[in-house]
């Protein structure tokens, strides 16, 4: 104790209520100081206890979780590279998309439009037309050139 003195009558009192009356009958027939008993590796032995436990079990979930972190990272590395495959896929898609939008914008700007066509169509009926009148003028002409002829050979013949 610090610096307290109590007397005799207190200590008493405190050993009576700090002791059972098992240990004070034991204690009354030596001599000296009571050697107590202490438990074989008592509070060392459960603390290294604890110490081995605990960097077992440590070691253990350290192994675990590195091998999930390897599985994770090797499924995020397939599914990185079928995203760069499907990119792949995708860009070439929209390269052959752009190819043909321009051919198709080139065949629009090119191409003739229904109303050409049958602007067209309308244009060639008429120049048919045109041409089958001329041809029935050519003939009415020569026809009446080979009546003219006969006309002549007629009156030639009569003459001669």
């Amino acid at each position: 104790m610090i610096g307290l003195r109590l007397s005799t009558s207190a200590r008493q009192a405190v050993r009576s209520l700090s002791t059972s009356s098992i240990a004070r009958q034991e204690a009354v027939g030596t001599v000296g100081t009571v050697p107590t008993k202490r438990p074989v590796g008592g509070f060392r032995g459960g603390i290294l206890g604890f110490l081995f436990g605990f960097s077992v079990s440590s070691g253990l979930s350290i192994y675990y979780l590195q091998q999930e972190n390897k599985i994770a990272s090797g499924l995020l590395l397939a599914s990185v590279e079928e995203l760069q495959q499907g990119t792949g896929k995708i860009s070439s898609h929209l390269d052959r998309l752009q190819f043909v939008e321009k051919e198709m914008n080139g065949l629009k700007t090119g191409g003739a439009i229904k109303e050409d066509v049958s602007n067209l169509r309308g244009e060639m009926k008429r120049v048919y037309d045109g041409l089958h009148l001329e041809l029935l003028d050519l003939r009415a002409h020569v026809w009446g050139v080979e009546q003219d002829l006969q006309k002549v050979v007629k009156t030639e013949s009569i003459r001669i």
